[in-house]
């Protein structure tokens, strides 16, 4: 069995060599840029000078500030980027459909950048998988937090429960979405008060995170074609996510050859937002370790 309710494991790939805190500050990242892409635009931001390039896709609820906690350990050890999807953040609204994945590889092309890690989280994970599946030349491994995976139904308890979080946009009432977002338990754990107030300050500021139309294509159903992805790959849940996050999760384990998982506790869907610290030590490690590892042919 491959997975893990523990961190045991990861956190014994150099730990020592990995994440021992020095006083070297971590890279000045640059203020960031628009990109224009077809029929849009997209904002991104890149940092650090590693010889490892990692791409940060944000999850549905937040934009790319969502990295904040982890961003500069990630400028330290790698070239890290991270990027607005269509309509969160800095990024405008879509107008017209279009699929997330040929962003991401026009943001790639833009910075020559020919192989990468992702780091997909919730449906940024969704897309990290779809684009390992149209991509495989240029991912070197995948990190999924908290991700699902296209062709895999979800439960009523899932689709009732994401209702109940829309129900204030129907509304108009932005503050009582925000709100309904913090006191959701399965995106962020009981006991971490001040990860919630992050939340809600991030999307206080940028509301449109969560009000902009949705122009996403779906793309074809990456389920049955899991198995085609044969980087090591690292799956990642929170032990208070949502039940139908951790059936996807094995389902993907499942699935792609390459792939470990690992359950982290006292966490929910925002890992990283809770326990930076954390995150940071496993993923890094992970992306590490495997840096070099070839592909199964």
């Amino acid at each position: 069995m491959k997975s893990f309710l523990i961190m045991s494991v990861l956190l014994s790939f150099s730990m020592n060599a990995l994440l021992v805190q020095t006083q070297i500050p971590a890279p000045s990242s640059g203020p960031g840029a628009l990109l224009e892409v077809e029929n849009g635009t997209i904002y991104y931001q890149e940092c650090g000078s590693g010889p490892q390039t990692v791409v940060l896709v944000h999850d549905g609820v937040l934009d790319s500030a969502v990295w904040n906690g982890v961003w500069p350990e990630f400028c330290r050890q790698f070239h890290t980027i991270r990027y607005d999807r269509r309509g969160y953040g800095r990024s405008p609204a879509a107008t017209q459909g279009y699929f997330a994945t040929d962003d991401l590889a026009a943001l790639l092309r833009h910075l020559k950048v020919s192989r990468a890690a992702i780091v997909g989280s919730s449906h940024g994970g969704e897309i990290s998988i779809n684009f390992a599946l149209d991509h495989p030349e240029i991912v070197q491994q995948l990190v999924l937090v908290g991700a699902v995976v296209g062709g895999m139904p979800y439960s009523a308890h899932f689709l009732d429960r994401g209702g109940v979080l829309g129900k204030p946009l129907e509304k108009g009432d932005v503050q009582g979405a925000i709100a309904a977002a913090v006191e959701d338990k399965y995106l962020i754990a009981s006991g971490h008060d001040a990860a919630k107030k992050r939340m809600a300050n991030l999307l206080a500021a940028s509301p449109q995170d969560l009000t902009h139309p949705d122009f996403e294509l779906p793309p074809k159903p990456a389920l049955p074609r899991l198995p085609e992805i044969r980087v090591p790959t690292l799956l990642l849940v929170g032990d208070a996510d949502i039940p139908d996050v951790h059936a996807h999760a094995g389902a993907i384990e499942a699935g792609i050859p390459r792939s470990r998982r690992i359950i982290l506790n006292n966490a929910g869907h925002l890992c990283y937002l809770e326990l930076p610290n954390e995150f940071s030590k496993i993923v890094i490690g992970f992306l590490q370790a495997n840096y070099a590892s070839p592909a199964l042919h």
